[in-house]
């Protein structure tokens, strides 16, 4: 049994597939069957039903399943506290950004931080809360910016951010003359909305419920802020943004609710994960970053 066999042996069992295995792992499909089957001979144990196109663990594989995960974590512990001992000449920063504060936010933070740390790779990946939380806790990133008043109880977070939600109006609508709108006025309107794991998304939605006798009419779905904006000038609907997003288009109207609605973000990662030096560098240089921007605003 090696590294090798057991990395290939978690991604056939998390994708229930062989084929869609060896792509997730940018190999040729046989080489992940051989190193399957050559697993199950050392271990003279059958890991995976076969029986048809989806394979499944037997009672086998879903031992050795959560065994193989420990053990692929404490090796990529230990890679990376031997590249610590090289100082920040190494190392990578593997972090998951909502789609909106990667365009608004952070670009400016990501280009400093590579100008003070040449070296170290970072890694962005544009998601929602919903699977940056998932993300994290499978290891494939190693932090995440998150939205939400209440983390899960498996991550270490940090708060880093609190910003308004605003209701996105186009030109000429009604809104556009008030300082204010209430829930109940907004659902009553067609309704562009993020897709589902996004956390706007999965707050208006609880909001909706606690509205008598009101059936929102969601008329567009999608996780593209820039396709948002887009649509709702061309008057497809409203929708909710960040301030700092929606004031950034002048064919567009911010207009606040009543009462006001904010979005908390938070920096998390896996509790009791081993955080490297890289990642260590980048939560300290983010902190000190929104420090500033603090206290600018």
């Amino acid at each position: 049994m090696n590294i090798r066999q057991l990395q290939f042996f978690i991604e056939v069992a998390r994708h229930k597939n062989f084929t869609k295995a060896a792509e997730a792992l940018n190999i040729v499909q046989p080489a992940v069957s051989m190193a399957i089957r050559q697993l199950e001979e050392e271990m003279e144990l059958t890991l995976f039903n076969r029986s048809n196109r989806q394979v499944s663990l037997t009672a086998e594989g879903v031992v050795l399943l959560a065994h193989a995960k420990r053990i692929l974590e404490d090796f990529q512990a230990a890679s990376m506290e031997m590249a610590d001992l090289k100082g920040l000449q190494k190392g990578e920063v593997r972090l998951g950004i909502p789609p909106m504060m990667s365009t608004y936010f952070f670009p400016s933070i990501i280009l400093e931080f590579n100008r003070m740390h040449p070296h170290l790779q970072l890694t962005v990946l544009g998601e929602g809360t919903g699977n940056i939380q998932q993300k994290i806790n499978s290891g494939d990133l190693d932090m995440g910016v998150i939205a939400g008043g209440q983390a899960p109880e498996s991550l270490e977070v940090r708060h880093i951010l609190r910003e308004e939600i605003v209701a996105c109006i186009p030109a000429g609508h009604p809104f556009t003359m008030r300082q204010s709108i209430t829930i109940q006025e907004f659902a009553a309107q067609p309704l562009i909305m993020f897709n589902q794991g996004y956390y706007q998304r999965e707050m208006l939605l609880e909001f909706f419920l606690k509205i008598p006798d009101v059936q929102p009419q969601v008329v567009f779905e999608t996780n593209l802020f820039s396709l948002v904006k887009s649509l709702v000038k061309r008057g497809l609907g409203v929708a909710t943004l960040l301030r700092m997003v929606a004031e950034d288009d002048h064919d567009l109207s911010a207009v606040s609710f009543d009462p006001p609605l904010h979005l908390d973000l938070m920096l998390a990662w896996k509790k009791g994960a081993y955080l490297s030096h890289a990642n260590k560098a980048f939560v300290d240089f983010l902190m000190a970053q929104l420090q500033m921007y603090g206290d600018q605003r």
